[in-house]
């Protein structure tokens, strides 16, 4: 093993509420299940096929994931494969910036040279082996950089108005490009003049040394650092420190990672463009709608070991559920 890979680690981010999909993932007896939980046809849930995916970027040991105290009912049979000192568990949602914050200083304590790969929990890849060379490539720090943070960015296979862009300032004969500005949710027209200039998807996959990351966030909101820190070095684990977590997150703001963390922060960011792969958020029903179908066609190149360690059942399918609300629309007609 190299030292780089000493010191790599995946971070799958599964705390979220899942809010936009709540019309798929709410069941019969009206139980609304974090989608990340689900599904999406059968098989392993979301979040397990991306802690498989994390084991394709670094060894099991080195796997972290954030959770959520109030979705314990739902991750706590599908994380067997994860040791229990890697569930990070925070109180409640504080946004997505403070839900890295807190596995990102857990990391530094335990690896105060680390490098780490965020992968969300709740988005679909049909083409897993595609997906893997570029997180490898981008698990690399740059050589311009190495500081350097790196978000991987989609070659788009369509305009979409409901995704965020990542426009790049391409370089010729390099593998990361400069970036020059975001772009969140454009309508049809700015959406297709983005694709058209070479934007990229923005898919919230970033890989950055641990350190480097933490110094944007020193940046933007030192306050909450500190104070996270101090609850992180003072809490020594076990009910100290969940009860120490407990009281700073009831005086936490929240905070989105995209625009508090990253926007305006350009200069040190880079751009890996990856080649079409089946990824999709699943982030409406017809998202969810137009993975299934291309499951049922045969449309992906799947890794054989995804899944292939999940502990623990799906609690929902995404494609049934949207089956039963195209049902109860065809007999409402």
């Amino acid at each position: 093993m190299s030292d780089s890979k000493k010191n790599l680690w995946a971070l799958v981010l599964a705390a979220g509420e899942g809010r936009r999909l709540r019309r798929l993932t709410t069941t019969r007896s009206g139980l609304a299940i974090p989608k990340q939980f689900c599904s999406l046809d059968r098989g392993p849930s979301l979040m397990q096929e991306a802690l498989e995916r994390a084991a394709g970027v670094t060894d099991r040991e080195r796997i972290c994931v954030i959770v959520a105290s109030q979705h314990r009912q739902w991750w706590s049979g599908q994380l067997g494969t994860v040791g229990p000192q890697n569930i990070i568990v925070q109180p409640r949602n504080r946004g997505t910036a403070n839900g890295v914050l807190l596995p990102l200083l857990m990391i530094l304590e335990r690896d105060p040279r680390a490098r780490v790969v965020l992968l969300p929990s709740d988005h679909h890849v049909s083409e897993e082996r595609q997906l893997a060379r570029a997180l490898r490539c981008a698990a690399t720090p740059p050589e311009t950089d190495p500081a350097d943070i790196v978000l991987l960015g989609l070659e788009p296979r369509a305009a979409d108005t409901q995704l965020g862009y990542i426009v790049p300032n391409r370089e010729a004969g390099r593998a990361y490009h400069r970036v020059e500005r975001f772009v969140e949710k454009p309508d049809a027209a700015h959406a297709a003049a983005l694709v058209y200039q070479g934007a990229l998807w923005n898919t919230f996959i970033i890989a950055a040394d641990a350190s480097a990351l933490l110094g944007l966030y020193e940046q933007r909101c030192p306050d909450i650092v500190a104070a996270m820190r101090a609850v992180v070095r003072g809490g020594r684990g076990g009910q100290v420190l969940e009860q120490a977590l407990e009281e700073l997150y009831r005086l936490l703001p929240e905070l989105d990672f995209s625009s508090a963390i990253l926007q305006r922060q350009e200069q040190h960011l880079r751009v890996l463009p990856v080649p079409e792969c089946g990824w999709s958020d699943l982030g409406t029903p017809a998202r969810v709608a137009e993975a299934v179908d291309a499951l049922r066609r045969g449309d992906r190149a799947q890794s054989p070991d995804l899944g292939r360690h999940a502990i623990g059942q799906a609690l929902l399918s995404l494609a049934a559920q949207h089956r039963q609300l195209q049902g109860a629309a065809s007999a409402s007609q």
